[in-house]
């Protein structure tokens, strides 16, 4: 069973507006609407001033210290909507725009947005949330088919987004589905001994940095079970790690994942864990093709926004790592995988209690 990222394929590869967001904040140019971007600290929790003319500010830093982009996709939509008078829509919108969600790095100018990213971050006194998805044979062929040419790219690539965050706060979500693959089979046997090496030496790598926490993805509450896992993950480094991430892209409660979490956690040393639970907020979808219940269902909504303050000390935070409103592909009249997708992500926000 595929757990489906999404939001890597085509998100990997949308740099250059986000990036440049995050630079002209760094260097104290003026957002769309002319005021200074995530730089200002003007209020409770340090919120600081929009970038995309909407408003866009940090959440308190006690319980959600992780960067909200005032430049992103959805802070856009929000502008846009807002400009087009279409003020419930553009409510509806913000409560993901208002959100820390993961920045997937592409493997385009890897050094470069990493380096935006953690500065602007810094700026705003803030963590940033960053997603590496480009390991070798990615996805199987699925929608979000790809990666690194090789595994010698793939080092070049991991170097890079080290130097680009430096001894800058960062916490690093590590290739989705990449253990996962291995053991369900669905990477071919020939290519498992690389892929535990390049993911062992990207932890390695990006633990030393001074600021930077790593947490390497370990599947979801549906697709398996611990026992299937844990040795996998101890191969690929976990040790090493600062813990592992849960329900990537993916649609279990987080009581769910909390159960699975712990459960595995046991098995490997006690590690911690996060939670993506960007769209958990109404489980899984149970109908249809099994195979491609993860792609764009219908009905969900957005789950427990980021925080720190989570339900269980081995949980150190809830994480928006997928970002609601991109496609997981091109099922049920979605775009690409990893492109904004208005209607849905509408829908979604529509649908969530937040």
């Amino acid at each position: 069973m595929y757990s489906g990222r999404g939001a890597g394929a085509v998100a990997a590869r949308r740099v250059s507006a986000v990036v440049l967001g995050a630079a002209l904040l760094v260097t104290g140019c003026s957002g769309a609407d002319g005021e200074n971007g995530a730089n200002g600290e003007d209020g409770p929790g340090g919120r600081g001033k929009a970038g995309a003319g909407a408003g866009i500010t940090q959440q308190p830093k006690e319980a959600a210290p992780f960067w909200v982009n005032p430049d992103s996709t959805a802070a856009r939509q929000v502008a846009a909507l807002e400009k087009a008078g279409k003020k419930e829509q553009a409510a509806q919108i913000r409560k993901i725009a208002e959100q820390p969600v993961g920045e997937w790095v592409s493997p385009e100018n890897p050094e470069e947005q990493a380096r935006g990213f953690t500065e602007a971050a810094e700026q705003a006194g803030r963590t940033a949330l960053l997603v590496l998805y480009n390991i070798p044979h990615r996805d199987c062929g699925q929608y979000s088919q790809g990666g690194a040419a090789d595994g010698d790219a793939y080092r070049a690539f991991v170097d890079a987004v080290a130097r680009g965050i430096g001894d800058r706060s960062a916490t690093v979500v590590l290739e989705p589905d990449a253990v996962l693959h291995l053991v369900d089979h669905c990477t071919p046997e020939q290519f498992h001994e690389e892929r535990y090496d390049l993911l062992k030496g990207a932890v390695t790598k990006l633990t030393s940095l001074g600021n930077t926490k790593v947490y390497l993805d370990a599947g979801n509450a549906g697709w398996g079970k611990p026992d299937q896992i844990f040795e996998p993950l101890k191969r690929a480094g976990i040790d090493q790690a600062d813990g592992f991430a849960v329900n990537v892209s993916n649609f279990y409660t987080t009581e769910d994942s909390l159960a699975y979490g712990k459960e595995l956690s046991a098995k490997v040393g006690g590690k911690h864990f996060v939670i993506d639970t960007s769209r958990n907020g109404n489980g899984p979808y149970t109908q249809g093709d099994p195979n491609e219940r993860w792609c764009n269902p219908p009905g969900r909504a957005l789950g427990e926004t980021p925080t720190v303050r989570t339900a269980d000390p081995l949980v150190d935070a809830y994480l928006w790592v997928k970002r609601p409103g991109e496609s997981d592909g091109e099922c049920k009249g979605g775009p690409k995988a990893g492109q904004w997708w208005p209607a849905y992500a509408l829908k979604l926000a529509e649908a969530s209690a937040t």
